[in-house]
């Protein structure tokens, strides 16, 4: 039978004929493609332009600018970079190498850590791959041909991989020159495709993630089409580490994790603690104010509340071990929820009653792995801003839109614009009936619907009581942060057999909604951190204003006008010293306080203050009744903005 045309659908709907067996780069254009296209989507399916197509087909060009043209050029990059560590050190062996946000990394089994030099190297050796413009070939072999291909290579852990990790019954490679990898990919279709590429740094890995297996070495880079666009992202890097909390709540004396006490613990210093004191005040008298009822939960409970919660059978690793006090086993709390539910069971409930709304700032414990710590982060003891609402049915809906209009509220106060929202419906490891889980997931959807709010599903990410919304902000960097969520839960009321009576006088099942604002005050107050590089709004400064006087003669007038703030109610000092003004001013713009009140002779003998903004504006002479009446205005309207 000879060759037959199959058809063709573009995004544009253009339909055109084509040649069965022709590859997808010819269908799009041949020759004439332009570089810029690095892949396609084949009825919806990202694959290499080298696919050959064999039937009808939509096909849709994959450019760098979509998320999948990322992925494929910095999967294709990661494997460069391979190559280039196999042909400098061709001991070292490959294990894993994903693309990520902004780049990729790849782990190496090697018997020692990269060096600075090593990355040197080994970045000038994938510039040499990338002018070599090899071919990138897909090739596709039974999963025992693998197997017996990647240990004839001396691969043991790709072959670990496709043993214990791979069930399919073909596996797919990719090859470049000599170096081989298996690979799902798709990948570009050659390695001179890349334009720009760098290496960021190296750290140590364990395989696997777990900390009983053997540390790998993890190489990070990243690559852009040019040159301009990776100056651009090395620039904003530059940026991030610039604002990086760990540094500055060192510098700025607000926080500190010390070996001698353990890694993910936190010690809050005295402002540090004052921001959190204000954040956590805000939060307070927002939910006073929104009908909430405030409680508060002990640190460990019987291991029983946490066997009936469920979380021994589906949140176990994360869990510290058990303690064992009068042969009875505790926990330490890693939710809350247990907690506000007994407090709900505590009373006989009706219909009127609901819904209640249980608030706490909960200190809880999650047994996170060393590795994966990181700063305010991602921390072992943390204080969520929890509450769970319970309710009837036909309260749903309108209470998880209460919910997200208060999220919004307090986020919008803390200087964020800009969110994603995905909606996540019940995961298939998960507890309750499916008739619920949909129940629940179309009242999320419904509120969200309701509120204008545009989203994504995010399928797979449900908890293991139901679906949830999660809510990401977007900081000053255009970086995005999981902080806020709200989860539906018919489960946890069925397995505490929670009750209410009803309009009918029988007993009905409340339906429970979990949800945070901020997520963890320490997560929140890190993200803070980086967002204002330590420059925090004045109303969440710990210091507001600070008085300094250019010589001894203004001591006591710069003491009296720092209490005449304090008496006020502004959050002021005075800096005394015997130094030089130019000294005291350049310490207080790196303490990083809004406003620097300079007092000399004409500012004594006038009953005024200079004020400088920490901007290194000059915002001129003035009373000091004046300058309270700036500052009320900067506290206030920050606030309502």
């Amino acid at each position: 039978m000879g060759a037959h045309n199959i058809q063709i659908t573009l995004p544009d709907g253009t339909r055109r004929p084509v040649q069965a067996g022709s590859t997808a780069a010819e269908a799009l254009g041949g020759k004439s493609l332009k570089k810029d296209v690095l892949a396609v989507k084949v009825n919806g399916v990202a694959r290499d332009l080298s696919a050959v197509l064999t039937s009808d087909a939509s096909l849709e060009p994959v450019t760098f600018d979509s998320p999948d043209g990322k992925d494929v050029y910095r999967h294709t990059s990661t494997h460069i970079m391979a190559q280039a560590v196999k042909e400098l050190f061709p001991s070292a062996q490959l294990t894993i190498g994903p693309a990520i946000d902004e780049g990729f990394y790849y782990d190496f089994a090697f018997d020692r850590p990269f060096t600075p030099d090593d990355l040197e190297k080994i970045e000038a050796r994938a510039l040499e791959i990338i002018k070599r413009d090899l071919p990138i070939a897909r090739m596709e072999m039974p999963r025992a041909e693998a197997v017996r291909l990647s240990k004839e290579r001396g691969e043991v852990y790709k072959a670990e991989i496709i043993e214990t990790m791979i069930q399919d019954p073909v596996i797919s490679l990719y090859r470049q020159g000599e170096f081989i990898d298996i690979c799902e990919g798709p990948h570009l279709p050659s390695t001179g495709y890349v334009g720009a590429f760098k290496l960021l740094s190296s750290a140590g890995a364990y395989w696997r993630g777990d900390e009983r297996n053997p540390m790998l070495q993890r190489i990070y880079g990243t690559s852009f089409p040019t040159k301009d666009a990776l100056k651009a992202h090395l620039d904003k890097l530059e940026e991030i580490k610039r604002r990086d909390h760990r540094k500055l709540g060192k510098e700025l004396d607000l926080i500190s994790i010390q070996d001698e006490i353990g890694p993910g613990l936190v010690l809050w210093h005295p402002k540090g603690s004052l921001v959190r004191l204000l954040i956590e005040n805000f939060w307070r008298e927002q939910h006073l104010k929104g009908g909430y009822e405030l409680v508060y939960s002990p640190h460990v409970a019987r291991l029983d509340l946490w066997k009936t919660s469920g979380h021994v059978d589906y949140y176990r690793d994360n869990m510290f071990a058990t303690m064992k006090v009068e042969n009875n086993e505790y926990q330490l709390k890693p939710m809350n929820c247990p907690f506000h539910i007994m407090i709900y069971k505590s009373h006989l409930r009706s219909y009127r009653d609901l819904p209640i709304r249980y608030g706490e700032l909960g200190t809880v414990y999650r047994y996170e792995r060393t590795g994966v710590l990181h700063g305010l982060l991602r921390v072992r003891g943390f204080t969520q801003d929890d509450a769970h609402l319970f309710c009837r049915p036909d309260q749903i809906e309108p209470e998880v839109s209460r919910v997200l209009d208060f999220t919004f509220f307090i986020l919008r106060t803390f200087g964020f614009s800009e969110f994603e929202v995905y909606l996540s419906p019940k995961p298939e490891k998960a507890v309750g009936s499916a008739e619920n889980g949909t129940q629940a997931t179309s009242a999320l959807e419904a509120a969200l619907k309701s509120r204008g709010v545009t989203y994504q599903i995010d399928p797979g990410e449900g908890v293991f009581y139901g679906p949830k919304i999660d809510i990401k902000i977007k900081d000053v960097l255009g970086r995005s942060w999981q902080c806020s969520t709200v989860q539906v839960d018919f489960n946890n009321p069925e397995r505490f057999d929670l009750a209410y009576t009803g309009e009918d006088g029988k007993a009905h099942r409340p339906i429970m909604i979990h949800r945070a604002l901020m997520g963890s005050i320490e997560r929140f107050f890190g993200i803070l951190i980086e967002h204002y590089a330590g420059a925090f709004p004045t109303w969440l400064a710990p210091v507001q204003a600070i008085v300094l006087s250019i010589t001894d003669k203004q001591q006591a007038y710069a003491e009296t006008v720092a209490a005449q703030l304090r008496t006020a109610g502004f959050r002021a000092e005075a800096d005394l010293r015997n130094e030089k003004i130019g000294f005291k001013i350049r310490e207080a713009e790196k303490a990083k306080i809004p406003f620097m009140l300079v007092v000399g002779d004409r500012e004594m003998q006038g009953g005024t203050v200079s004020v400088r903004g920490r901007s290194k504006a000059d915002l001129g002479n003035m009373p000091v009744p004046a300058m309270m009446e700036l500052l009320r205005k900067d506290t206030v309207q920050a606030v309502l903005a």
